[in-house]
């Protein structure tokens, strides 16, 4: 059979199994609850997998080959993502959970309102939710519509819109149980396919091996093999002129961090059993097991692309970074594997559309329907409904921004990363103790709002840094000037608070040995930022070459590597993702539910 033949049974096989879960959700979750949240059941190894579908997404299987090819080395940096999007997740998700469990929380607005005392801060959450839900869907959507039309001709709407309404059906119908089951399968699918295509490119007629891959390589400008500078100085390029100097490579990864930040994400804890999956899922799911995919097989295909482009074959010569994957699958894979990796491509990009259509749909119904239209008086079939019409305008919008924009995948993906990584203001004063007053937490998420989305579209990227680090310092400056200048809390907003602070305190304090181990990640987090990632990855241009990698990847290898001895002693040695039964029992025992329906 044909390469396109097995496409098509591929996917419908895969849209049988969609199908199957979203009608196994829709008869059997009746409550608005279970529906949202999956009745706070979500189990460890469906989390393990879906949270890691859901963190490395369509972008990662298809935009980031692609920017390796349009960019070079300089870019391959971006597979960091590995490690600085679990971080957020080893800071955060498990403080989350504790909170969610005693408070009823079902949305992030439920927390940051109640740790705030402010409706206004619930708004700015569902406002964040549904420009991180559209954007990032849109990237998706994206994709999967070029992605369709090169590999079996079909128009680029036509397929956009086939491929929404898979994920439409089966997040609709289903809720985030069904979202987390077929995560599970995604994720296998995602990583299998990301290694397959990379083994069949370096050892293709084209290479014949890692020796003719390496020295072909080798030979390219050292544009593409270097880092160019440190900064560069001014107020930025064009939009979507990205030049990865070592401080945009340090601060687009910032941008990334910004996922796991996401409302989606807390939303998703809130729903977790209990938090054991969150240090393995940190570890050795997203650091080690993509880590090992991206730094190897996605940077064998973007660059490998490179190469062919200049060596003048045919197929290569008119490509941009949405084509590079898809033309890589039909000139190297064969048939079967054609099909098995279009479907692990598709697999990767409604992996991440699916928990944000859905959580975006349930933060809507909840923060505003359910809220303050119905004033807290609907029943659960009533909210299941208007959750289902939520997420189908989300999926609608999102259809749209993917079809009509023009900006690069990742590049559009970074923005609505960036939004997330705006929440690192409310998570690290409610979840860290940071003090600033509601007020400041209120005007430094509107001020960074406002930061990224003038650093994006107007002044693209000021000194080279990308607009997710000026929307974060512009948010905290607001943030701790309003404090500097005694705006206070009211009583109840300071009494409540310190409630939070002392049970997080009281249930979440890490062992003798913990408190050694974090001490020593003080100072070892910001080395391993500064050369890894930061400044001194310049480093990496001429330091050591090893296998015949280039000096830079050689670098990014060893840095990845020790990457994973910093994420194992920050999750499990520092304590900051493991729990103990006891904490477990008393997190049960001692609920103080404040939200209706938790």
């Amino acid at each position: 059979m044909s390469g396109i033949a097995w496409v098509y049974i591929m996917l419908g096989i895969y849209t049988i199994y969609c199908f199957y879960e979203g009608l196994k959700g829709f008869f059997t979750e009746k409550t608005s609850q279970g529906y949202a949240i999956a009745g706070r059941s979500i189990p460890f190894f469906a989390f393990l997998l879906a949270a890691t579908a859901a963190s490395f997404s369509g972008w990662t299987f298809i935009g980031h080959p692609g920017l390796i090819w349009q960019d070079g080395l300089s870019y391959a940096f971006a597979s960091f993502y590995v490690l600085t999007i679990p971080i957020t997740g080893a800071l955060f998700s498990k403080r989350t959970w504790f909170l969610g469990k005693r408070y009823g929380f079902i949305t992030p607005g439920d927390m940051y309102a109640y740790y705030y005392n402010s409706e206004a801060i619930r708004f700015l959450v569902v406002l964040t939710s549904v420009f991180f839900s559209v954007l990032f869907t849109a990237v998706q959507i994206k994709a999967s519509a070029a992605l369709f039309h090169i590999i079996a001709g079909v128009d680029v709407t036509y397929g956009a819109f086939f491929m929404a309404f898979i994920v439409w059906f089966y997040v609709c119908a289903g809720g985030i149980r069904a979202s987390v089951w077929v995560g599970a399968v995604q994720c296998v699918l995602l990583v299998s396919g990301i290694i397959i295509l990379g083994y069949y490119v370096v050892t293709g007629p084209a290479f014949g091996g890692w020796a003719g891959f390496s020295a072909s390589m080798n030979g390219l400008d050292k544009k593409f093999l270097e880092v160019p500078r440190v900064i560069n100085f001014g107020l930025g390029g064009a939009e979507g002129e990205v030049q990865w100097t070592a401080v945009m490579i340090l601060t687009y990864l910032f941008a990334l961090m910004g996922i796991q930040a996401s409302p989606a994400f807390t939303l998703w804890n809130f729903g977790l059993k209990s938090p054991k999956p969150l240090a393995w899922q940190q570890t050795f799911m997203s650091t080690f097991v993509v880590g090992f995919a991206l730094f190897f097989f996605a940077a064998i295909q973007g660059m490998g692309a490179k190469i062919l482009q200049f060596s003048g074959a045919g197929a290569f010569q008119n490509m941009n970074q949405a084509t590079v994957v898809p033309t890589l699958m039909k000139e190297f894979l064969p048939p079967v594997l054609l099909g098995l990796v279009f479907l692990s491509a598709i697999a990767a990009i409604h992996s991440t559309a699916a928990p944000y259509i859905n959580t975006g749909g349930s933060i809507l119904l909840r923060d505003i329907y359910w809220r303050h239209i119905r004033n807290q008086k609907s029943g659960d079939a009533e909210q299941i409904w208007v959750n289902r019409i939520c997420a189908t305008l989300l999926t609608g919008i999102a259809l749209f921004v993917g079809l009509t924009s023009t900006a690069a995948l990742v590049i559009l993906g970074a923005l609505a990363t960036a939004f997330g990584f705006i929440l690192y203001i409310l998570l690290l004063g409610i979840i860290w103790g940071f003090r600033f007053p509601s007020k400041g937490a209120v005007l430094g998420v509107i001020s960074g709002m406002i930061v990224i989305v003038l650093t994006y579209a107007v002044w693209p990227n000021p000194l080279s840094m990308h607009c997710s680090f000026w929307g974060l310092f512009s948010g905290l400056l607001v943030s701790y000037s309003c404090r500097l200048i005694r705006i206070r809390d009211s009583e109840k907003t300071l009494k409540r608070q310190l409630e939070v602070r002392l049970f997080l305190d009281n249930i979440d304090f890490p062992s003798e040995s913990g408190k050694r181990w974090r001490k020593a990640m003080k100072i070892a987090v910001p080395v391993w930022f500064l050369f890894a990632i930061g400044p001194a990855c310049l480093l990496g241009n001429s330091a050591f070459s090893f296998a015949g990698f280039p000096p830079l990847w050689s670098w990014q290898i060893v840095w990845w590597t020790l990457g994973i001895i910093l994420m194992w002693a920050l999750c499990f040695k520092s304590e900051l993702s493991t729990v103990s039964e006891a904490q477990i029992l008393r997190a049960e025992e001692e609920r103080m539910v404040v939200v209706k329906g938790g």
